[in-house]
């Protein structure tokens, strides 16, 4: 079939390709970078490529890989080939992690070693546990058991994900076991830990035990060690496509690598500026080093956005340029100017959610709304203010664990005890996180009487007591009896403030690396629940219905519904409208976002929050929190200045003066690379915090002199060379780029 033929069959299909996005599809020898912006029609490229392939080439379909990375986008490229393509035999689409799988299940056979996957349905694996009488053998049940075997506690919930988070990384980043500690994570002893945990999972005389991550290394490695292996999987397939690149591992880049080396007709799609997964081992790194990789490479530009309106292309356009590592993209649109990109910051956080409320009450097509939020914890407070204006909803990336949290039963205990005080049990749960310094012993002690009318008064009078316990044990006893029947708003500030819940759990948080921060988050949501209510029965009673109103708020057919969804879980979605909410300092970018790479990544995180919307885009903050005065996010900032110029500090926004469509870029006009061309599509913005000598001309900028992180605080400058500066702070001695600190308003001289 000529290429001709080819597109006008597309074009009855419906599809239309711009120039670019022809040359992807014909460029089908040799490996293929194809740097596709937001709304730039990946999806429709990559299977009108694979289209051409079986038609335009006559390529046998078998001898054609496309790989994802998760299996809803693996499973949205295979329905969509086959809508567009119904007469033409279907490719082999899958995730890396099931080519992965097959790989190293051949690799066992052929040694004749047996294996057991420990990761999957957690329900099925309870299930088919109970049915046998033994416990589940799984890797949380693993890590949970191990964990309480080499330390002495148990794993919250929170810290069991992050266990399993830091395991992910560690191996999708290939490091060796000496630079294991160099992973950030809260969790204590989370490298011993995840020896203990390697080390068991060769130990079982049924076989080794598998996660999800083993997948990959095993694969890896076994094409590594077994040519005839590697030869088997390379002569399998003579043309691979890997889609969401950016999310891509450094194990899981070397596997692809290692198949495409033969034929090297590999074509990879990606966009460098959507890579919002570094903490689970994601490497963007590897996108821009691709041409050292493969040195005849082709590289193209996908830059038309077809999504949004003027307003929000420009916006996002702007704002992702203050990244240094990356591509030079310069996404536009030709879609029509719509409404101005709006700015909205309220006086605290409660207004916010009704300002939600009272907005998206009015829009027609729900479905057509989304809320995101950095955390989850964000959306329990709109959860509870939607259900009760009878406004539906779905959540696209739910977590219960929120109701089953220790800090939620804890406060249920709390006022459990304030309805009875002959509950010894109760008391042992929530003895030690209050002000009555009642010690394990005292408890063991205190149960052995058996019951009595009151815990308290056992206490008391058996003289179980140390002198200087026994008026706080009393002041206690007499607070819980002031609590019957109080309001549970109320009666959580009491838990809080004359109980001393809060000081016992920063003390917890200190003595065991919890997030402090998070813990009082999600007492606050508990007393946004807790307000309308009059009795702590009703609070109960809310808190179970909100719990099954969060299990059963799954996306259905055709629901005219808004998403709530995190910032992650919304890339490859679009929305008419997106409200970005909670846009503070310290929630996005986070305090845990320090180092230039982990800045650059919350930058792409909140640029791929942007870059939903197609005709509003609405951000939102606010001055105060839970008493706390909070500033608003520099990014919220960033965006405003982008906007509105000449106004920084206007409230609400202007159309930006042209639009993006009006800087004379035309469909199909996106810069093409090939082979031949030099490295120069790499890269870093050029601006004047790049230039050495506008750097030198800064003031504070000199060795010995005070200066103020905005993350970190107060330190001295000990070395400035070239865009290398080293600051001593109060926690240790760290370096940075400066012009990366100068761009993102991260450094200035200490007052």
């Amino acid at each position: 079939m000529k290429e001709s033929d080819f597109f006008i069959r597309l074009r009855e299909s419906g599809i239309t390709l711009n120039e670019v996005q022809k040359q992807a599809v014909l460029h089908t020898e040799g490996p293929l970078l194809l740097l596709a912006a937001p709304g730039s029609g990946k999806t429709t490229t990559i299977i009108s490529r694979i289209g051409y392939l079986l038609e335009g080439k006559q390529i046998n379909p078998k001898r054609i890989k496309a790989l994802s990375f998760s299996r809803a986008s693996a499973r949205d490229m295979k329905e969509r080939f086959e809508h567009v393509f119904p007469e033409l035999p279907t490719v082999d689409f899958s995730t890396i992690h099931s080519l992965a799988f097959q790989v190293m299940k051949r690799d066992f056979h052929k040694r004749g070693l047996d294996f057991r996957v420990i990761e999957g349905d957690r329900d099925s694996e309870e299930k088919d546990a109970a049915e046998a009488g033994q416990p589940p053998l799984s890797k949380r049940f693993l890590l949970r058991n191990l964990y309480r075997s080499l330390t002495g506690e148990n794993l919250t919930e929170d810290q069991m994900e992050e266990l399993a988070t830091t395991i992910s990384c560690i191996k999708n980043k290939k490091l060796p076991r000496e630079r294991w500690t160099s992973v950030h994570t809260d969790v204590p002893q989370a490298a011993k830990a995840m020896e203990v945990y390697e080390a068991y999972k060769l130990s079982g005389p049924d076989g080794r035990l598998v996660d999800y991550e083993d997948m990959l290394t095993l694969a890896e490695q076994a094409l590594e060690r077994d040519p005839s292996l590697l030869r088997t999987y390379q002569e399998k397939f003579d043309y691979i496509l890997t889609d969401e690149s950016q999310d891509t591992s450094l194990v899981q880049h070397a596997i692809i690598e290692k198949l495409a080396r033969r034929h090297g007709n590999l074509c990879v799609v990606a966009d460098d500026d959507q890579s919002i997964y570094g903490w689970r081992g994601a490497e963007p790194d590897y996108l821009l080093d691709f041409r050292k990789v493969y040195p005849n490479a082709a590289v193209l530009y996908m830059e038309q956005n077809y999504r949004s309106s003027q307003e929000i292309v420009h916006a996002a356009n702007e704002f992702i340029k203050r990244n240094k590592n990356r591509y030079a993209k310069n996404m536009m649109t030709q879609n029509p100017s719509q409404e101005p990109v709006l700015f909205r910051r309220f006086s605290d956080h409660g207004k916010q959610v009704s300002y939600l409320v009272q907005e998206i009450r009015k829009v027609e097509n729900l479905a057509e709304v989304a809320v995101l939020y950095r955390n989850n914890s964000s959306s329990i407070a709109l959860m509870n203010r939607f259900d009760r204006a009878g406004i539906p909803f779905f959540m696209k990336d739910s977590d219960n664990r929120f109701f089953s949290h220790w800090v939620v039963e804890d406060v249920l205990n709390f006022m459990r005890m304030t309805f009875t005080e002959k509950r010894p049990e109760l008391l042992e749960k929530i003895h030690s996180k209050m002000n009555g310094y009642i010690s394990k012993p005292q408890m063991a002690a205190l149960k052995e009487l058996g019951v009595g009318e009151s815990v308290f008064d056992d206490l008391l009078a058996h003289g179980l007591l140390q002198d200087y316990q026994i008026k706080p044990v009393a002041e206690i006893r007499d607070t819980f009896r002031r609590m019957r029947g109080m309001p549970p708003l109320q009666a959580i500030r009491v838990i809080r403030n004359s109980l001393g819940y809060e000081k016992a759990l920063d003390k917890l948080s200190a003595r065991l690396g919890f997030n402090c921060e998070y813990l009082l988050g999600i007492l606050n949501a508990l007393e946004e629940i807790a307000e309308p209510l009059e009795t702590m029965e009703q609070f109960a009673e809310r808190l179970a219905y909100l719990k099954t109103v969060l299990q059963k708020a799954r996306p259905k057919k055709g629901q005219a519904a808004v998403t709530f969804s995190t910032f992650h879980s919304a890339k490859g979605l679009e929305f008419e409208r997106v409200y970005l909410i909670d846009l503070v300092e310290g929630t996005i970018p986070s305090e845990h976002d320090r180092t230039p790479g982990q800045m650059e990544e919350a930058v792409r995180l909140f640029y791929v929050g942007m870059t939903r919307a197609k005709r509003r885009l609405e951000l939102l903050s606010y001055r105060k929190k839970d008493k706390q005065d909070l500033q608003e996010s520099r990014f919220m900032a960033a965006v405003r200045r982008i906007v509105n110029p000449e106004e920084a500090e206007d409230r609400q926004a202007r159309p930006s003066p042209g639009g993006a469509a009006a800087r004379g870029r035309q469909a199909g006009s996106s810069r093409t690379k090939g082979s031949t061309e030099g490295a120069s599509s790499l890269a870093s913005v050029r601006s004047k915090y790049d230039d050495p000598e506008y750097i030198g001309s800064i003031p504070f900028l000199k060795v010995g002199a005070a200066v103020k992180h905005a993350l970190i605080g107060r330190g001295v400058i000990l070395r400035l060379e070239g865009d290398e500066i080293e600051i001593r702070f109060d926690s240790g001695d760290r370096r940075f780029s400066v012009g990366t600190c100068l761009r993102m308003e991260l450094l200035d001289a200490a007052t």
